[in-house]
């Protein structure tokens, strides 16, 4: 009797360890035997997607975050709309900006060539994002792997979760609490502004209504966004290394130089204040805070075990 207990003990185990369970554990190691080069793929495309056009990196890094911000990373952002239900693309935040679909794309095209059916969508976005931000003399993190992919999608949710850069402190601070992040953490990932660009569309009333902007900053970014029409036209949100990962959008906080309005809020006689002005003075700390804030992200309500499945098409379910 012991032995047949034992035995069977064994055989749950094995299959926890080949099938994982809906509580299981991420792994960096999860890929190491049933797809090896599954990262070197990512990190290459990733490289030389950049290298093409360095903001990609940013675009990348944002598609990973507006994932995970609605209902866990999944690669529900990914999903084109079905019969069934209406996806997250043409969201108010999305719609419109969200780009980098095709680097995905690419990156799944390959995996599924080198080892089909084993990749999530939702493990190559984690792994993009990293790559860019490393990819852009950012810092680099240890991604925990094995997320699978969702076979649905919210457009409701992707509304109404997802921060907006008309947002005041107050309702960042509780946007980013409702995701389980502190406000130290929802300033260390804000620091992701430092790359990308925005729409005139999405600044103009700050640049044309607001006081607590430069003066030459507003007179510079106004030539680029007019105060009617041209809502598609982009300036960079760090104008002084937008392609570079640093610290120098908390340096423009610091002088009143923030784009968007959700920016500036972080620098604006409030609680983060002191946070922005300790990362404007040395990047070492706002690099490992972001680093491990990026972490945390990344095991926002991971789907694993049997839950959803792993996508052939990122943007199709099977």
């Amino acid at each position: 009797m012991a032995l047949y207990s034992h035995s069977s003990m064994f055989c749950f185990f094995a299959i926890l360890l080949i099938f994982g369970d809906a509580s299981a554990q991420l792994s960096p190691f999860y890929y190491a035997k049933t797809c090896p080069r599954a990262l070197s793929t990512i990190q290459t495309a990733v490289n030389n997607a950049v290298v093409k056009e360095h903001r990609m990196g940013a675009s990348l890094l944002r598609l990973h975050f507006h994932d995970c911000f609605v209902n866990g990373c999944d690669a529900s952002v990914l999903l084109d709309d079905t019969s069934s239900f209406t996806g997250e693309k043409t969201a108010g935040p999305n719609v419109d900006s969200l780009r980098g679909f095709e680097v995905i794309d690419t990156i799944k095209t390959s995996l599924e060539s080198a080892c089909p059916g084993v990749v999530s969508c939702a493990d190559i976005l984690a792994v993009a994002a990293r790559d860019s931000v490393a990819a852009l003399a950012g810092p680099s993190w240890t991604v925990q792997l094995g997320r699978r992919d969702s076979t649905t999608a919210s457009l409701s949710a992707a509304n109404s979760d997802l921060p907006s850069p008309a947002m005041d402190l107050k309702d960042l601070i509780s946007t980013f609490s409702n995701k389980g992040f502190s406000t130290k953490e929802m300033v260390a990932l804000s620091g992701s502004h430092t790359i990308g660009q925005a729409r005139c569309l999405m600044f103009r009333g700050r640049i044309y209504n607001e006081t607590t902007i430069d003066s030459e900053f507003t007179k510079s970014t106004q030539s680029n966004c007019p105060i009617t029409g041209g809502d598609s036209s982009l300036s960079p949100i760090d104008a002084t290394s937008p392609v570079i990962f640093d610290n120098a959008y908390f340096r423009n906080l610091v002088n009143s130089k923030g784009l968007l309005h959700s920016d500036q809020q972080l620098f604006s006689g409030g609680s983060t204040d002191s946070q922005v002005t300790t990362y404007s003075s040395g990047f070492s700390t706002f690099f490992t805070d972001f680093a491990n804030a990026m972490v945390k992200m990344g095991n926002l309500s991971p789907l694993t075990g049997s839950n959803g499945e792993i996508r052939t098409n990122c943007g199709k379910i099977n």
